[in-house]
């Protein structure tokens, strides 16, 4: 298992240098029924749906990460066991993922976030141009324990902003402070400042914490009044539009 895994990491990176330069390249068939997992503390387990949209069956491997995609499954320790974790797919078939909390302790006072890895394998084409690659999907699961205050749908307009000097020590970024116990998804970030916008890109605020958005194109501290244009990414997978004062 841990020969195949490695040999299958190495394919789908490789590919995904070649395949934008490659024609009859093999695309993913197999699609996650939801774009993130809330796991509620208080459960036992939790279920999410996969699906083959292809027209060939095809291997299926699914596990959890801390966060570092390189890391082999075999090596990793997270309070969750997933059944199955590897499966056959046929054609326009689903399959039920049982995703199970082992109640290992985890914090209590906010949510934790793990990654949940589906990696798929098509079969061996008879083509001989085509460029068989595996393909892996991320989503996000956040355990959320019960009881905390407020709610993930509240977070985003309790972050605070402010521009800051960039950790590489050239040009600025924004600081995100969030006195939440809940994680804030962001799809989309925006300074705008004097009519210009500076886009920091996307990513995610850690409850009762903190995080860096560099700012593309800030060469200088803005003067003046600025705000935050966000979009924010709810329980669902929506998008949540807002705006936020920067300190």
């Amino acid at each position: 298992m841990k020969k195949m895994f490695r040999k299958l990491c190495i394919l789908a990176a490789i590919g995904a240098g070649l395949g934008a330069n490659l024609a009859n390249v093999a695309h993913a068939s197999v699609i996650i029924e939801g774009t993130r997992v809330i796991f509620p503390g208080q459960e036992r387990e939790v279920t999410l749906k996969v699906k083959n949209t292809g027209k060939q069956p095809g291997l299926v491997q699914a596990w959890f990460d801390e966060g570092d995609p390189s890391v082999a499954p075999e090596k990793l320790d997270v309070p969750f066991t997933l059944t199955p974790a590897v499966f056959r797919l046929d054609p326009d078939k689903g399959q039920t993922l049982r995703i199970i909390y082992t109640k290992e302790p985890l914090a209590q006072d906010r949510e934790t976030m793990y990654w949940l890895n589906v990696l798929e394998v098509p079969p061996k084409s008879d083509a001989a141009n085509q460029l068989q690659l595996a393909f892996r999907s991320r989503i996000k699961l956040m355990f959320r324990p019960q009881g905390l205050p407020g709610s993930s749908e509240e977070a985003p307009a309790q972050v605070s902003w402010e521009v800051v000097p960039a950790d590489t020590g050239k040009g600025y970024a924004l600081r995100a402070s969030n006195p939440t116990p809940y994680h804030v998804n962001l799809g989309e970030l925006e300074l705008v400042v004097g009519g210009k916008r500076f886009d920091a890109g996307a990513g995610y605020v850690p409850p009762l914490g903190s995080q860096l958005f560099p700012l593309g194109g800030l060469n200088e501290r803005p003067v003046g009044d600025a705000r935050i244009d966000y979009s924010a990414i709810n329980d669902f997978g929506g998008p949540v539009k807002g705006q936020r004062p920067v300190r």
